[in-house]
């Protein structure tokens, strides 16, 4: 029989005890409520998960299997890894259903009562909770950010794989991109106006082609251009774009005069950027917040207006979303630690999602209202959270008399 190592067991040793003398530091009303929370915060994060993860994934992936030939062991990647996003959606529910199940349990067998008899304020109980929340909401933000768009982007390329798609990564369809900046004046000596130059077209990008490409080139003052090309390419030696098999149209508004020429090939002088916007990720879940701000800055510089208010929501809300633990935390200790509370696992499961239902159906609200831009961003992704906290505070009021 092998033994391990003195200096490997030694070493494995040290950490454990530094955590275990970190964690005797805390007082031990903390150490005791925090160890009551962490069994039914497991608990909900593996139903919750279970849940959401049969609805939304489990049974189209079993359809695919038997209707389209997946292989199961492409339907166990997949599964794999659209798991965090949905692990993401369990962390607020199930920290509102441990601090309500918790506290009910506690209530419910007088142990907080005992507390309160020894001058413990309702506060100081529902304190250990709330820290767990704002862990949950630090592990929510993180998974959301790092884990999440990768995995989601993964997912994806993968069921398209599997099923014989063409990979839709670096690929897009219908791309704008509008360019501002000085126009030269009609005449010599004038001092340049600021508008539109460029307005840039193409029906798809695959592969780094750009096919049925149309630009609108408005930077002459004088004259006006439309360039259309069958493909365009961008060429990294030159910094600009190469059009093929195309027709280039000059119209003079003053004197009607218009000119055209074909061509087979042609260089034109303008910015990468609409390579750019084909690029961007068709689905926010995708982005992490870096690639959201730029997406948002390419869409406005592109002058796709709604598509950016879209975006500037969609940041809004990944700061916002996390939070969510916070406030689930405080309402689900508010509602358990009142006295006499007596709430069974299935009445907590049932509560937390008439709860978190009521809660998610108010966010869709104000962020179709951000979308149509009749609420700022800011106040279309933190509104509920807002409320939420406020009607957490009035609850533990309420708990405290």
């Amino acid at each position: 029989m092998s033994r391990v190592p003195p200096a490997l067991s030694a070493w494995t040793q040290r950490p454990i005890e530094q955590l275990r003398r970190q964690w005797l530091r805390i007082p031990l009303l903390d150490r005791w409520l925090s160890s009551e929370l962490i069994a039914p915060l497991l608990f909900g994060i593996a139903a919750f998960t279970a849940v959401s993860l049969s609805v939304g994934v489990v049974f189209e992936l079993v359809r695919m299997v038997a209707e389209s030939g997946m292989s199961l062991l492409a339907a166990g990647q997949v599964l794999a890894l659209r798991l965090p996003g949905f692990l993401v959606l369990s962390f607020p529910m199930a920290t509102l259903l441990a601090t309500l199940l918790a506290f009910s349990r506690l209530s419910a067998n007088s142990e907080l009562t005992a507390l309160r008899s020894l001058g413990v304020k309702t506060w100081r109980m529902v304190l250990p909770a709330l820290v767990l929340a704002f862990l949950m909401s630090l592990l929510t933000f993180v998974f959301n950010d790092v884990i999440v768009p990768a995995a989601n982007t993964a997912a994806s390329l993968t069921f398209d794989s599997a099923l014989g798609r063409a990979l839709s990564a670096k690929t897009g369809k219908n791309i704008v991109y509008s360019r501002f900046g000085p126009i030269a004046p009609k005449t010599p000596g004038d001092p340049p106006e600021d508008g539109l130059t460029q307005l840039f077209y193409a029906r798809e990008f695959k592969e780094g082609t750009m096919s049925q490409v149309t630009v609108l080139d408005l930077s002459r003052g004088g004259t006006q251009q439309v360039l259309t090309a069958k493909s365009a390419v961008w060429d990294e030696r030159r910094a600009m774009w190469e059009f093929r098999n195309g027709r280039i149209l000059t119209v003079d508004p003053d004197s009607d005069i218009t000119t055209s020429a074909n061509y087979t090939s042609y260089f034109y002088p303008f910015v990468r950027t609409p390579i750019d916007v084909a690029e961007l990720p068709s689905d926010a879940a995708q982005m992490t917040v870096g690639q959201a701000m730029r997406a948002e800055a390419l869409l406005s510089q592109a002058g796709d207006q709604k598509e950016a208010r879209r975006l500037r929501v969609r940041i809004q809300e990944k700061f916002a979303f996390p939070t969510i633990c916070l406030v689930f935390g405080l309402i689900g200790s508010s509602l358990g630690v009142r006295p006499n509370a007596r709430t069974s696992r299935s009445q907590g499961f049932g509560i937390s999602v008439l709860l978190i239902f009521g809660y998610y159906l108010m966010s869709f609200v104000f962020s179709s209202l951000g979308i149509k831009g009749t609420l700022l961003p800011f106040f279309a992704a933190w509104m509920p959270v807002f409320i939420g906290l406020a009607g957490g505070l009035q609850l533990l009021r309420q708990a405290s008399r």
